[in-house]
């Protein structure tokens, strides 16, 4: 049973990863390509400023899924260390539970905000629609969420 979930683990990791490689390689790649038309051909892609800045939001939180599956983000760590080393650990805790109720807000809002533009039809650039590329936040705070809760139950 454990391996099974292990390799499903796995994949979601090297899918992660996969996506965060074709998201930089994307954005460095029409940046840098907006640069060349624009010095050596007068021109440009209308719609890349606005990729680059969409590739931005998605790479800042695919990021942090990263960042989240190994529990490896920032953080500030005084009291961990002030503490007795028999509390740490119930200090993680509460730290975790913490760290889950505000990404389960961030999703909530996020998600709001995502419907709303939806129902409002808000064009992101050409025939894109806004909500499609903000989807990344509630499903990047939904992911994070429930990593945290697991590392918050975790042994």
């Amino acid at each position: 049973m454990t391996g099974g979930i292990d390799k499903a683990l796995g994949l979601l990791r090297r899918f992660e990863d996969g996506i965060l490689v074709a998201l930089l390689i994307t954005m460095v790649g029409m940046a840098a390509s907006q640069v060349v038309l624009r010095n050596f051909f007068d021109s440009g892609l209308y719609w890349s400023d606005s990729l680059v800045r969409v590739a931005v939001l998605w790479v800042a939180l695919v990021g942090a899924m990263v960042a989240s599956r190994d529990d490896s983000h920032i953080r500030i760590d005084l009291v961990s260390r002030l503490v007795p080393s028999q509390y740490r650990q119930w200090i993680e805790r509460v730290t975790r539970l913490f760290t889950f109720a505000v990404l389960c807000l961030f999703t909530w809002g996020s998600g709001s905000f995502v419907y709303y533009e939806y129902v409002d039809q808000a064009i992101a650039f050409g025939d894109v629609p806004a909500w499609a590329l903000e989807i990344i936040m509630p499903i990047g705070g939904a992911v994070m969420a429930i990593r945290y809760l697991l590392l918050t139950v975790k042994p």
